[in-house]
């Protein structure tokens, strides 16, 4: 089953490779890394309606660690409070 997931998540990670990330070799982990941050951190966010605090406690990192990838990605909090 696990073997399975993984199979897909590679196929998928190939496909995303060759369509979106071309050129950037060496740097796709990074990227894909950011670009689950940013989604999980805005989403939660978002639950929180903005409750940084909370927010940090339902991920299970630090306020600070979550106040610094919020400013690292560049998400809006404003955003995240609607």
């Amino acid at each position: 089953m696990i073997d399975d997931e993984a199979k897909e998540i590679e196929k998928a990670l190939l496909g995303l490779d060759r369509l979106f990330l071309r050129g950037k070799e060496g740097q796709i982990y990074h990227i894909m890394l950011d670009a689950l941050d940013k989604s999980l951190i805005t989403n939660t966010l978002a639950i929180t309606f903005g409750n940084q605090i909370r927010a940090a406690k339902l991920l299970g990192i630090n306020r600070n660690t979550l106040r610094a990838k919020i400013k690292k990605l560049g998400i809006s909090l404003n955003e995240a409070k609607k």
